[in-house]
């Protein structure tokens, strides 16, 4: 019967995961279609099926139950005084409820890597994480009574007793002393695992608006899913400019607004100063992420970005990738320059354009589509 159970489950599972495969565009374009969201775990609303059946209740009246004549009306309210399409009084039945499914952050990645086909990500740099696993591998002969080993407890006292003649076949009792006990034990697997960093840049400049912003949040969210899947240990940080630059809480990332100018390169320089002073490279590996709409306050400080690009960053990051996400009040210029410095498909430098929310699940892909 357990197994039959664990059948069904799985087969559910599989269902409820073919549905949001085939639906997965919608689910990352529109975030708030995510119900709770934990630590590990998200939980995804999904409609649920009634199968037709028979439904039975007190008989009302009317036609075919009781008086009647051909030509009365069927619907109900024919009395005096009842009009059609008049509200009814609210009732005390609950209404129709969809069904609410938990899926872990890992089963969610590997439906976004399915369905985009994105590679394993190829780690570089020394692996600096130390994961710590303890196992219940070993026997010794002390340790708590809650870990006590029946079966090789009760082989010793046979044992003792066989050895020391007091064994009786025809009356077989095994009574353990003391010295008998056996109990499990465990040894400590050490294991040295890939750390990697995450750097949220984005512009909160008055050209940057509500909806922008959610655009981001939601890649955010998947682009930490999937990275949180191939690496052990993950930090994020999260810088916003406008004019100038400095570093926020995730909070903070998303909710500030700001009416200055846009120098792009203040982040830039924030993000490389981050670097040099936490994450050396050859320990660790680097993802920036900039999001903007594309305005800079002039081409000179666009070379200053350019620069700081070829001659610092792209020699430390894994992968540096700038999403530009249209607004009415943005250029663009910032992604045309870019892409006249390093081409639509360079190494490391990642250009993306998202015009709005459908655009996402494209730029995941070509954010993360490398495998580094």
């Amino acid at each position: 019967m357990i197994d039959g159970i664990r059948r069904d489950h799985a087969r559910f599972r599989q269902i409820i995961r073919g549905k949001i495969k085939q639906d997965l565009k919608k689910y990352i374009s529109h975030a708030e279609m995510f119900g709770r969201k934990g630590k590990d775990t998200v939980s995804i609303p999904l409609p649920q099926i009634d199968i037709p059946r028979f439904r039975y209740g007190s008989n009302q009246g009317g036609v075919g139950q009781g008086e009647g004549d051909v030509g009365d009306p069927v619907s109900p309210g024919t009395e005096e005084g009842d009009q059609p399409g008049e509200g009814q009084k609210a009732g005390d039945k609950g209404g129709e409820h969809g069904l609410e499914v938990e899926f872990t952050l890992a089963e969610l990645a590997e439906i976004l890597a399915e369905e985009l086909e994105l590679p394993n990500i190829e780690p570089r740099g020394q692996k600096t994480l130390k994961s710590r696993t303890d196992k219940y591998t070993s026997i010794a002969s002390q340790g708590p009574h809650s870990l006590r080993h029946f079966k090789r407890t009760f082989r010793e006292a046979l044992k003792r007793q066989i050895s020391s003649g007091t064994y009786n076949a025809e009356k077989p009792m095994i009574i353990p002393i003391k010295k008998d006990l056996r109990f499990r034990s465990w040894k400590s697997d050490v294991r040295q695992e890939n750390s990697a960093v995450i750097i949220y840049m984005m512009d909160v400049s008055g050209s940057m608006g509500d909806e922008q912003k959610e655009i981001v949040r939601t890649e955010a969210f998947w682009i930490n899913t999937w990275l949180k899947s191939q690496y052990k240990g993950v930090e994020t940080r999260y810088i916003i400019h406008d004019a100038t630059a400095k570093e926020v809480n995730e909070d903070t990332f998303f909710r500030t607004r700001e009416s200055g100018g846009t120098l792009i390169s203040s982040a830039y320089k924030l993000c490389e100063k981050m670097i040099d002073t936490d994450y050396p490279p050859g320990d660790w590996n680097i993802y920036p992420f900039h999001f903007s709409d594309g305005d800079n306050w002039s081409s000179e400080d666009t070379k200053i970005c350019v620069d700081l690009l070829e001659q610092s960053l792209m020699q430390k990051v894994n992968l540096f990738c700038y999403g530009q996400v249209d607004s009415r009040y943005g250029s663009g210029q910032f992604f045309k320059d870019l892409l006249e410095h390093f081409g639509g498909d360079h190494g490391v430098v990642t250009l993306s354009r998202i015009e709005n929310r459908d655009g996402i699940l494209n730029s995941i892909k070509e954010f993360l589509g490398k495998g580094k």
